[in-house]
């Protein structure tokens, strides 16, 4: 399971049956920053994600992968690879808050 912040959004009309009516979201990796470790910083990568929970562009939220991203009822039967589970609400790292969604 990873931090992920969504960044897009993809359509594609043509694609299996069983894919039709789930949303497909960009998402981008994120990191503890390295030294001071009080903010989250991308990995510079992206992935495809199926979201289960209707995350919005800008959200932080938690992504699965591998055979983990079919274990939800949502999610048994697709031929995925990343599964949005959920939104984040704030992250502490070392008693200190490096990401509140409300801020």
């Amino acid at each position: 399971m990873f931090i992920a912040k969504v960044t897009g959004s993809v359509v594609s009309t043509q694609k299996v049956s069983s894919m039709t009516g789930h949303k497909l979201l960009v998402v981008e990796p994120y990191r503890l920053e390295g030294e001071k470790r009080d903010l989250l910083v991308t990995t510079g990568r992206t992935f495809i994600s199926v979201d289960t929970i209707g995350a919005g562009e800008g959200d932080f939220v938690l992504v699965v992968q591998g055979s983990s991203a079919r274990l939800t009822p949502e999610t048994k039967p697709l031929p995925i690879d990343a599964c949005i589970i959920g939104i984040v609400d704030t992250v502490h790292i070392d008693k200190q808050s490096v990401y509140d969604r409300d801020k």
